[in-house]
């Protein structure tokens, strides 16, 4: 791949054209609103100058409900060789092209599994992609070399591969994406009118919960959209749980000593299937999920304190697999949580305390 078109410069298409820039391809940018083209292209992501013929691929990051008259255009302008979509629903674009009597073999429907709360090409980063699964649904319309071009581009931003039927896609997507951003809502929705004295002591359960309930609503409503059904079917699933639920803590409330047995066994029930659908999620690397433990260290909230605790912990020849920080309410203070593996538990602890560092229990 020598050229590509990004037809779309948010997040997802500017990542993608920082990436491709920084591995030596040429790419032009276009945006109905031309302002942001230019903001991409002052990024480093290319070039809002139309190219002068037909790229090799052209990528198109519209929002789902607008993506097949966006791709039906370009095809039909001849932009490029090949052409492929990065939207967050696959089946409901690809049915559309259909119904207009497209050509779909230099077509392929792709998505990347990588986002962030905020849009926009500002929030754009070369290496958003890096590491993430980035699903490719090709047919047997699908040309060979319309394909190749797709796990060049994927190639380019270190990405994963991952090919699937598109109505699949769909399905997994609603069920890991787009129906826990609307439970992630409504828990959020609750803090809404709370009273400030219970948002004061919100610490980071509620925080990971809520995390991707600040994104743009607008975004959201075209991409639920274009894959309702799949969601609503789970939220009924949901929904279902909920009412039991519910049904089980007013039990809990009763005078009766059988219905609060019963009711505790509901809310363990409940407790327990989340247990077994937590641990089925990927680990590192996408690998199987692992056990580690927390070297909890309390920090003062300066310039370098991270830093230092990084520092300390390679020398001691420690590798932090992960990372939390809780920020104490209403003090300059902190606890970082150091997620490591079983073993190196009591080398890190003796190194931090040995350097200074004071440690949780």
């Amino acid at each position: 791949m020598r050229t590509a078109l990004v037809i779309g410069t948010g997040l997802i298409g500017t990542s993608a054209a920082l990436a491709l820039t920084a591995r030596g391809v040429v790419v032009h940018l276009a945006d109905h609103d031309p302002e942001q083209a230019r903001t991409a292209a002052a990024l480093g992501a290319g070039t809002d100058e139309a190219p002068e013929g037909p790229v090799d691929l052209a990528i198109v990051a519209a929002p789902p409900a607008h993506v097949a008259a966006t791709l039906a255009d370009a095809m039909r302008r001849g932009l490029a060789r090949g052409y492929l979509d990065v939207a967050s629903v696959k089946g409901g674009p690809r049915r559309e092209l259909e119904a207009l009597g497209l050509d779909l073999t230099p077509y392929i429907g792709t998505h990347p599994m990588s986002g962030r709360e905020k849009s926009g090409p500002l929030a754009a980063s070369g290496d958003l992609f890096e590491g993430r699964p980035w699903v490719l649904t090709p047919t047997r319309d699908t040309d060979t070399e319309v394909l190749n071009l797709a796990l060049e581009l994927v190639s380019h931003c270190r990405a994963v591969p991952v090919v699937m039927d598109a109505d699949a896609h769909d399905r997994a997507v609603a069920l890991v994406s787009h129906m826990p951003h609307l439970v992630s809502s409504m828990v959020a929705a609750r803090l809404e009118h709370a009273e400030e004295t219970a948002v004061r002591l919100c610490g980071q359960g509620i925080r990971d919960v809520t995390r991707i309930a600040a994104s743009d609503p607008r975004m959201w409503i075209d991409i639920l959209s274009a894959n309702p059904g799949p969601v609503a079917d789970l939220l009924a699933d949901v929904s279902a749980d909920l009412d039991e639920t519910v049904q089980a803590l007013r039990a809990l409330q009763s005078s009766d000593e059988a219905k609060r047995r019963e009711g505790a066994g509901g809310i363990e029930d409940v407790l327990r299937r989340g247990n077994a659908g937590q641990v089925r999620v990927p680990g590192k690397h996408g690998s199987a999920p692992r056990v580690y433990e927390v070297v909890a260290v309390l920090i003062d909230d300066q310039p370098g304190q991270l830093a230092r605790i990084f520092a300390d912990a390679g020398m001691a020849g420690v590798n932090i697999e992960d990372v939390r920080i809780e920020h104490a309410t209403g003090q300059q203070a902190g606890l970082v949580q150091l997620m490591v593996e079983p073993k190196a538990v009591p080398v890190l602890g003796a190194a931090l305390r040995e350097r200074g560092w004071a440690l949780r229990q």
